[in-house]
């Protein structure tokens, strides 16, 4: 993700100036080093996030890396490539759950108040419970997340009203709502007369992605001081899938966060 490899070289520049500080690089859903793009002619590999945040060394490099994925194939995969070509970085990859490793990472960071972190979160769906992320509630912690806002929330936001139990419970666990409340944000009410009276009817907003984008950067302002600008990310029709956010409690972590996002953002 280019936005991260951005802000990872500004973030090592500054606290390259605070030596008091050990630095530690943590990526939820790693994957496997490399990513397949396929034009259907071709199929281009090119490096992932994490091979290239460990690239970085200049002022420095993260004093220590931590790699999660939970696809035991990709673990293998990245563990085998950083072996072979950065086996001097002090680095961990594990095979494991995300929400785990952030509430590990959480009670770490309450027990080691020389730690600073650079954490990038682009989860598979709705599968990063709001639980996860309340937990870093005022750690210092910078926190990229790519939120499913298109892919995610507003697919489980049926039209018809007519959500099962399953994508519900969902929805509650992903934003750390009640059903009652999240269906309020996202539905409006209105009255109509038929013969049998008066009835009232569920009706899905129309902007259900931008209010999904908005509801989770309110959200994000509960646990941290500063949250970005979204970075909107949009398939071939424009229809947007993901909004892209940084959020920390530190303002000039803001600044360099926005100026880097703000020339894509409208």
């Amino acid at each position: 993700m280019e936005l991260v490899v951005d802000y990872a070289k500004a973030y090592l520049v500054i606290m390259n100036k605070y030596p008091q500080f050990q630095i530690l690089y943590l990526d939820g859903f790693a994957g496997s080093g490399d990513i397949f793009r396929d034009d259907g002619t071709d199929i281009e590999i090119v490096k992932g996030t994490a091979v290239r945040i460990l690239e970085l060394d200049n002022p420095k490099g993260f004093d220590r890396y931590y790699f999660v994925e939970k696809n035991e194939k990709n673990k293998v995969e990245l563990e085998k490539i950083i072996n072979q070509n950065f086996a001097t970085k002090n680095f961990n990859v594990v095979n494991a759950d995300c929400n785990e490793k952030l509430l590990s990472m959480a009670s770490f960071l309450k027990k080691n108040r020389n730690y600073r972190v650079l954490a990038f979160v682009d989860p598979y769906g709705m599968s990063v419970n709001w639980s996860s992320i309340e937990a870093l509630k005022g750690l210092g912690i910078d926190l990229w997340i790519l939120v499913p806002t298109g892919i995610g929330v507003n697919r489980l936001l049926k039209k018809d009203y007519n959500i099962t139990e399953g994508w519900l419970l969902k929805l509650e666990m992903f934003l750390g709502l009640p059903r009652a409340e999240i269906l309020d944000h996202f539905y409006k009410r209105t009255s109509t007369f038929t013969l049998f009276g008066e009835e009232t009817l569920l009706k899905k907003e129309k902007d259900a992605i931008e209010k999904a984008g908005s509801l989770y950067r309110k959200r994000l302002n509960e646990i941290f001081h500063f949250v970005s600008e979204p970075f909107k990310m949009m398939n071939s029709t424009g229809t947007i899938m993901y909004h892209f956010m940084m959020a920390s409690n530190n303002k000039t972590a803001l600044k360099i966060a926005n100026d880097i996002i703000k020339p894509t953002y409208k």
